[in-house]
C-alpha cells in the first residue's frame, strides 16, 4: 500500500506546476538570506549552552531557547518530562492547519557533557566550531529558520507541522518504549517525516538520506573450566573461555559479512576472573599464563539496514555462539532498545524526488541517494516504519562527536531554503 501511495504521490504534482519558485517561495528564500546573521547568533547561543545528554538542566535550557522561537510562530509547545528514564525530556511543538501533517525531527542534546573541555562556539569566516554545532544544534536552527521563512511568506498559517526534538538522542534513556513514545506517536499521525541531522556532503556535493542503519549493542560472555594450563585441550578442562570467545568472534568475521552490515567488537577481556561494569563500558580481568581462563567477555554493536536483515543476522550470530568448543559455554545478550533501521523504501525515494523538484526550482543541484552504510543511526528510525521519511536535512559540517566539530555556516542558507519550500509543498500540496 505504501508503494502504491508513493507512486501516486510522485505523479500527483506534474513538473510544470513548479517551473521555478512561486512568489511565496521567493519570499522564503529572501527571508532566509536576510535573517542569516540572526540564525548564526541563535546557533552560537545554543552551542554555548552545554546540553550533554546527562546535563538535564542544560538540555531543558536549550529547549527553552527553541520554545522562545516557536511560540511566536503560533506553535503550541509542551515539554515532555522524561524523569522516569533518567533523562531531561523532549520538546513537542504543534502547528495545526488544514494541510497534511509534516513531522520535523531533531534533538537538543549532544555527546559533550559539562566536564568536556570543548565547550564554546568559535567562528572563522563561514566556518564555525563548537560542541554539537552540527549534531544537532545546526539542524534545529535550520528548522527554526525554515518555519520563520514560511511565516514571512504566508505558507505557515495553513500548514500542519509537528516538531519533536528529543533530549536524549545521543544516549537514549530506558526503557526505550517510554523514551520514544511521543516520537513514535507523532510518526503514526504524520503524512511525512523530515529528519534534520547533518547533511551528507562529499566532494562538495550534497546527498539525500533515504535510509539509515540500526544500532544495537550486544554482550558475549563465555565460560570454561579452569585449572592448570598443562591440561588445556584435554577431555577434563577443554579449551577455556578465551578460546571459546575467540572462536565465536572469528566465526562472526568469517561467516556473517554482507552488504550494509557491520558488527564491531568494542571491548574484550578474559581471565580468571573477568567482569564488565553495569554500564557496559569497562571490563576487568586478571589471570596467569599457567591458568586456563574461566571467563571472557566481549561487547560490541550491530548495525543493519532492514528489520529482516537484523533478525536474520541475530539468528546467525546465535548459531555460531551455540557451536561450543568442548567444556565451554557462551551466552549472547542483545541490549534493550537501540535504534531501529530507517529502511530504504519507494516512499522515501518519492520524498527525495520532491526535494529534488525543490532543488531544480531553487536553482540548486540535485541530490543523489547517500550510501546508508556511511550514515549512523538516528531518531528517524523510530518513525520510518510508519511514515515516509527523509533524513539528513541539517547543516553541512564534519568531525561530529569529536573536539573540533564544525559546520559550514553558508549551508544554513540553502538547507533552510530547501526545508521551507519542501515543508510548504508537502503540507499544502502546492
Amino acid at each position: 500500500m505504501r508503494l502504491l501511495l508513493a507512486v501516486l504521490f510522485l505523479f500527483a504534482l506534474p513538473p510544470a506546476v513548479h517551473a521555478g519558485p512561486s512568489r511565496a517561495e521567493r519570499t522564503m528564500m529572501q527571508t532566509v538570506t536576510r535573517e542569516h546573521d540572526r540564525h548564526i547568533a541563535l546557533l552560537e547561543r545554543m552551542v554555548n549552552q552545554n546540553s550533554g545528554t546527562l546535563n538535564l538542566a542544560g538540555v531543558r535550557a536549550v529547549g527553552d531557547m527553541v520554545r522562545a522561537e516557536l511560540e511566536p510562530l503560533g506553535f503550541e509547545v509542551r515539554w515532555v518530562d522524561m524523569g522516569e528514564t533518567g533523562r531531561a525530556g523532549h520538546l513537542v511543538a504543534t502547528h495545526s492547519g488544514r494541510g497534511r501533517n509534516v513531522l520535523l525531527i531533531g534533538h537538543l542534546d549532544t555527546v559533550f557533557e559539562a566536564d568536556n573541555p570543548f565547550q564554546r562556539f568559535e567562528r572563522a569566516g563561514a566556518r564555525a566550531t563548537g560542541p554539537g554545532i552540527g549534531d544537532d544544534k545546526g539542524g534545529v536552527v535550520v528548522i527554526i529558520a525554515a518555519l520563520r521563512a514560511m511565516q514571512a511568506a504566508g505558507t505557515l498559517g495553513d500548514a500542519n507541522v509537528t516538531v519533536v526534538l528529543t533530549g536524549d538522542e545521543e544516549r537514549i534513556g530506558a526503557p526505550t518504549s517510554l523514551a520514544r513514545r511521543d516520537l513514535i506517536e507523532a510518526g503514526k499521525a504524520a503524512a511525512f517525516a523530515l529528519e534534520f541531522e547533518n547533511l551528507a556532503v562529499e566532494n562538495e556535493r550534497d546527498f539525500g538520506t533515504i535510509a539509515r542503519r540500526s544500532s544495537a549493542n550486544w554482550t558475549l560472555t563465555t565460560t570454561g573450566r579452569t585449572g592448570h594450563s598443562s591440561g588445556v585441550f584435554n577431555d577434563t578442562l577443554g579449551y577455556g573461555a578465551i578460546y571459546e570467545l575467540a572462536r565465536i568472534l572469528d566465526g562472526f568475521r568469517r561467516e556473517l559479512p554482507e552488504p550494509n552490515l557491520t558488527y564491531n567488537v568494542g571491548v574484550v577481556a578474559g581471565g580468571t576472573p573477568a567482569a564488565i561494569d553495569a554500564e557496559g563500558f569497562s571490563v576487568t580481568a586478571s589471570g596467569k599464563t599457567n591458568i586456563v581462563a574461566s571467563t571472557a567477555i566481549a561487547r560490541g554493536d550491530l548495525r543493519t539496514l532492514t528489520a529482516e536483515q537484523d533478525a536474520r543476522i541475530r539468528a546467525g550470530m546465535q548459531t555460531i555462539v551455540d557451536a561450543h568448543l568442548p567444556r565451554t559455554g557462551a551466552e549472547l545478550v542483545f541490549g534493550e532498545g537501540g535504534y531501529p533501521p530507517m529502511a530504504p523504501s519507494e516512499g522515501n525515494r518519492a520524498l527525495l524526488a520532491q526535494l529534488n523538484a525543490v532543488n531544480r526550482d531553487l536553482g540548486l543541484p540535485e541530490m543523489a541517494e547517500y550510501d546508508p552504510a556511511r550514515r549512523g543511526a538516528a531518531d528517524s528510525g523510530f518513525v520510518a516504519a510508519d511514515v515516509d521519511t527523509l533524513g539528513g536535512l541539517g547543516v553541512a559540517g564534519g568531525n561530529a562527536h569529536a573536539d573540533g566539530e564544525w559546520v559550514d555556516l553558508d549551508s544554513l542558507v540553502r538547507q533552510s531554503q530547501r526545508a521551507a519550500v519542501l515543508i510548504s509543498r508537502l503540507s499544502l500540496g502546492e
